[in-house]
């Protein structure tokens, strides 16, 4: 495994389009639950241990090199708002341009022809880690980061937090981070069965009342 490999993998700035989306902070900030530190913190740490699993736990098992279809079909039965599915293909097609001009592999490839339209984005995630060279352990710590770090960014824009703040909460939440991406990776080792699906409804809810703004700052 390389660690600079890792870096760039989960680099904000890698050209994957996150950058574009907040992870349902958005919404969050204008229903008032998050208005600072204190909200943004519970906030990612609800989304961590909920979805930031599921999406860990998918793209440790496509790292894994379990069944991209299957882990797709699964990634499906975990996103029961049709906002949310939409903008997880947006993103792993916008993955999937940038892994392959990165980390050229005949996997990529593959997956990129099944899935014209895109695949959801931690089955791309977790493709790219393999093609780079990364561990499922690695694939499930760049989800576990992205889970917390999208809304972390996005809430610095929306509120004007201060971004110390905001970075701290990030800090704070680091241990718990490992342990997800621990037991993402554990669970994939032992086949899609075994992936957990844990579900945060009210993102669902609050997803798809986002979509139908006419006026937003991200696009999810």
């Amino acid at each position: 495994m390389s660690r600079a490999t890792l870096l760039v993998l989960a680099d904000g700035r890698f050209p994957a389009g996150g950058h574009a989306h907040s992870g349902g902070a958005e919404a969050a900030v204008r229903a008032g639950r998050i208005g600072d530190a204190a909200g943004l913190e519970s906030f990612c740490r609800g989304r961590l241990h909920t979805t930031g699993l599921s999406s860990a736990a998918l793209a440790a098992g496509a790292a894994h090199g379990l069944d991209p279809h299957e882990l797709d079909t699964a990634a499906d039965a975990r996103t029961p708002s049709p906002a949310l599915r939409a903008a997880a293909r947006r993103l792993g097609r916008q993955l999937m341009r940038a892994a392959r001009a990165t980390w050229p592999s005949a996997e990529l490839d593959a997956l990129a022809a099944a899935f014209p339209r895109g695949a959801h984005q931690p089955v791309v995630l977790g493709t790219a880690a393999r093609a780079a060279g990364l561990a499922p352990e690695d694939a499930a710590h760049c989800v576990a980061y992205e889970t917390v770090g999208g809304p972390a960014t996005a809430v610095v824009r929306l509120l004007g937090l201060d971004p110390y703040q905001a970075t701290a909460v990030l800090a704070r939440l680091a241990p718990e981070m490992d342990r997800v991406a621990e037991r993402a990776a554990a669970a994939a080792r032992e086949g899609i069965d075994a992936l957990p699906a844990a579900s945060a409804p009210l993102l669902d809810l609050m997803a798809e009342q986002h979509a139908a703004w006419p006026v937003r700052l991200f696009a999810s």
